[in-house]
């Protein structure tokens, strides 16, 4: 019998032992890019910084405690790599691109599973498409070879605008260091701040130069595999969007909407939020970016949401508005068919060679015309509506990897591949009151097309969907 219970232990044991080496076996890379996309993304660096110049990337670090790594947008972008602390070097001399990693840290591998290391060098490169995978003590060694010693010394290229990672913006990051900048006890800086003072101090022989408006303006034109993910996010925003006007009926809470959305985004494998879901009810919408979402929709009111998720390192950005109690009222009808023709006119408008000035004149002037012989309920209504005419936001901001995705868009001409919102909004403040809807516009060869038109938008569709059973009516919750 002890032979028997030593036999089983010891059985037992190998195939537990034989399963965790299995399950060791398998590193996690991103199936949307082939290497040749990313091969394509480094060679316009290589052609834009030139010959006598070497590009180095830094990627996000890892993360402390149990937080889910995510890596920064330019380094994914870049060679859809997803590990900390490791850093892309592109040498223009000799068009080669090395990436530098830490080593193996198998106790970390054995809980977390396989950790891309300097030691998967091979299979590095045939994800990536790079020439070299290097341990990341050598980096130092590389880049006094590039030039320092014999040769001319080259221009090192870095980006020096803050990293995205996750639901942020740089608009928003910016803004965020400035306000610790005028904190006197906080001595944030950013990363790529710090890497550049690094840079200087260990090698001044470098002239360090910005990559950051570079990159910028080739993430604006987004490539076809770019903009099927972006298609997807924007699917699962809508159908996100969607839940949430089932789940809404007065008496329910505006984060009750977020958790409506967020089961359809996780649901359809999102790794989390564009940005912050901005969920309005009644006067909260008159505020662009409320984010706090605790209060209870009441009847009569409207609810604003606006929402996407982040979806394989791209989002989207989609809103729409829409009566709690299910049913438009006379003055809302008047003011939300108004923002509704004028989406309509804005993309009628949109084709690859005009600006983001013409589409909005022209736009404009075919509003006037519609408006002839429409009345609104109230004179200040009539009277936002004709200054929304001349308000120029109705045509925003470039979406992509970020919600506020980089690159110039406005009164340029607009080119193939570009990926943005259009967004009319009027507001009346003696009422805070604030209507607005928001689609995803992509450029094509000959015009546009509206990635979110599935999302219901004309006020029988709305109606409609608000009549069906959502989410929060299945699992209700509870009273504690």
């Amino acid at each position: 019998m002890v032979i028997k219970i030593k036999t089983f232990l010891i059985v037992l044991f190998c195939f537990l032992f034989k399963t965790d080496l299995i399950s060791q076996e398998k590193h996690y890379f991103q199936s949307d890019f082939l290497p040749k996309e990313f091969e394509l993304r480094r060679t316009k660096i290589f052609d834009a910084i030139g010959t006598n110049s070497i590009a180095l990337i830094q990627s996000a670090p890892t993360v402390p405690g149990f937080k889910v790594f995510r890596q920064t947008n330019t380094f994914y972008y870049l060679s859809g790599l997803e590990e900390g602390h490791a850093y892309l070097l592109m040498n223009g001399k000799n068009k080669t691109s090395t990436i530098y990693l830490p080593h193996r840290e198998k106790g970390r591998e054995k809980s977390q599973g396989k950790i891309f290391s300097a030691e998967d060098a091979d299979l590095i490169k045939k994800l990536t498409g790079v020439d070299r995978v290097r341990a990341i003590e050598y980096l130092g060694n590389d880049l006094v070879r590039t030039g320092l010693i014999k040769g001319e010394t080259p221009l090192l290229f870095t980006p020096l605008s803050p990293a995205e990672m996750g639901n942020d913006s740089r608009d928003e990051i910016l803004n965020g260091h400035a306000r610790a900048a005028a904190d006197p006890w906080d001595s944030n800086s950013t990363r790529e701040a710090r890497l550049k003072i690094s840079l200087n101090k260990r090698f001044p022989e470098f002239e360090v130069r910005d990559l950051s408006p570079l990159l910028d303006s080739m993430r604006l034109i987004k490539s076809p595999q770019e903009i099927r993910i972006i298609s997807k996010a924007t699917e699962i925003a809508g159908l996100g969007i969607m839940e949430a006007m089932r789940s809404t009926a007065p008496g329910i809470y505006e984060y009750q909407l977020d958790a409506a959305a967020k089961y359809v985004f996780y649901q359809h494998g999102a790794q989390g939020d564009g940005y912050p879901s901005i969920i309005g009810g009644g006067e909260n919408a008159y505020m662009g970016h409320y984010f706090r979402k605790t209060d209870e929709l009441k009847n009569g009111d409207l609810v604003l949401m606006d929402y996407a998720p982040d979806y394989h390192y791209y989002t989207s950005d989609v809103t729409r508005i829409w009566p709690v109690n299910g049913k438009f009222n006379k003055e809302q009808i008047a003011l939300y068919n108004y923002i509704v023709e004028y989406r309509n006119a804005l993309f009628r408008h949109l084709k690859p060679g005009v600006t983001s000035n013409q589409v909005l004149d022209n736009a404009s002037t075919d509003m006037k015309k519609y408006l002839v012989g429409k009345t609104f309920e109230k004179e200040k209504h009539r009277k936002a509506v004709y200054e929304g005419l001349e308000f120029r936001g109705h045509f925003q901001h470039p979406v992509g990897m970020a919600v506020h995705d980089v690159g110039q868009l406005r009164n340029v001409p607009l080119k193939e591949g570009m990926v943005f919102t259009i967004d009319p909004m009027i507001w009346i403040p003696d009422e805070k009151l604030y209507i607005r809807i928001e689609d995803i516009v992509v450029i094509t060869n000959s015009g546009a097309i509206n990635l979110s038109s599935f999302v219901p938008t004309t006020i029988p569709e709305i109606e409609k969907i608000i009549k069906e059973k959502g989410l929060t009516e299945f699992r209700p919750a509870q009273d504690f």
